[in-house]
């Protein structure tokens, strides 16, 4: 079994920053993706940014230029830093991991963590 705690969700007026962190825990053998989705009222859930295990990156056009991933493969933790926040950035917000347990691979979801930005 995969968990993945997410934290560092929160509240913040445009132009702000926040950092939303995700680790994960259980028994796999690697995890070759991770990334973050958002799900805003109304909508569909939507990748905003993923990032491998080696390293490379994919970015939402909304979030190029303005949201860094990254993640530490010693912790199995992915980071979301989130600069220069506007009000359509609000939605809750899923880590995401692709993992495999020596068999097959999985997909595994976090619970959750709201942002809100707004003045």
């Amino acid at each position: 079994q995969v968990q993945l705690v997410e934290s560092g969700g929160g509240f913040a007026q445009p132009g702000g920053s926040l950092r939303l962190s995700c680790t994960a825990s259980g028994n796999f053998f690697s995890m070759p993706a991770m990334g973050w989705y958002r799900q805003a009222p109304g909508k569909q859930r939507e990748l905003v940014a993923s990032i491998t295990s080696g390293g490379s990156t994919t970015y939402a056009d909304s979030a190029k230029g303005r949201f860094t991933i990254s993640r530490d493969n010693t912790k199995n933790t992915v980071y979301l830093q989130m600069n220069s926040l506007k009000p359509e950035d609000t939605a809750v917000y899923y880590c995401n991991a692709v993992v495999f347990g020596g068999e097959k691979f999985g997909t595994h979801w976090g619970q959750g963590t709201q942002v809100t930005v707004s003045s």
